[in-house]
């Protein structure tokens, strides 16, 4: 889990945070790296609809060379834009620099910024057999909904990475992050696999949020309610930990 600090807009040096984070993981021998939802350039970012890129493009073709240069899976939220449409999306990526798949968030919470994402297709959830298992993505608010967490169920995946942008006012942690634990073991035990929430730390600096605090408190959990990793609050941390992609099958 890369728990990274993302300032909104500031795209060089969010990647230059994410290719740190790259290396603190992988000097550690992790295999894949998740990391926050929107990383590049923030969450409701309204400059997000001039600024974000179509995928595959610009960003996301220097995510695929980030994981091909350490040899590593990626998991990453990032603004993602297709016509005049924009889309809070995920991607994962192979340690071959390949992209094995894409998800626009569904749940978008329309009322936080204007123009709004556009909603993702239900029928673009799915899943990816890799050499770490059947995994599955979705993004933040995306698992409060056992609709879109059923479709993962009926796949009988090894594994679910969600990007968050869990946020509430700076008073509000780090007891909020209970809350994200709640919604994260849920998920887990829903589906019935490993679930990795990753969080970002920071500031949103636009819209009806801003002001709001990222509190960081990634988590890990398995489908029994495990806690298998939990990162810092409020602060940088990349945690490496191991799953056991058999556990479905046994």
């Amino acid at each position: 889990m890369a728990q990274i600090f993302c300032l909104d807009g500031d795209r060089s040096g969010n990647f230059v945070r994410i290719e740190n984070a790259l290396k603190d993981a992988t000097d550690q021998g992790a295999e894949i790296v998740t990391f926050p939802e929107t990383s590049i350039l923030g969450w409701i970012n309204p400059d997000a609809h001039e600024r974000a890129f179509p995928i595959p493009g610009e960003d996301s073709d220097k995510l695929c060379a980030l994981a091909k240069k350490y040899d590593v899976f990626i998991n990453i939220g990032l603004a993602e834009k297709d016509g005049d449409k924009l889309y809070d999306s995920v991607i994962l990526i192979d340690n071959e620099g390949k992209i094995l798949l894409k998800h626009r968030k569904i749940n978008i919470l329309t009322d936080l910024m204007t123009p709004s994402y556009t909603k993702g297709n239900w029928n673009d959830v799915k899943s990816v057999d890799t050499k770490l298992g059947k995994i599955g993505v979705l993004i933040c608010a995306d698992t409060f909904m056992d609709s879109l967490l059923l479709k993962f169920k009926n796949q009988h995946i090894d594994l679910l990475l969600v990007p968050y942008g869990w946020a509430a006012e700076e008073t509000a942690w780090p007891e909020h992050a209970k809350e994200l634990e709640k919604i994260v073991n849920h998920t887990a035990n829903y589906i019935g696999c490993p679930v990795v929430g990753t969080d970002l730390v920071g500031e949103i600096s636009h819209g009806p949020w801003k002001g709001m605090v990222y509190g960081g408190q990634s988590i890990a959990i398995d489908q029994n309610g495990k806690i298998l990793a939990k990162a810092r609050d409020r602060d940088y941390e990349t945690v490496v930990f191991t799953i056991n992609f058999l556990t479905n099958n046994e």
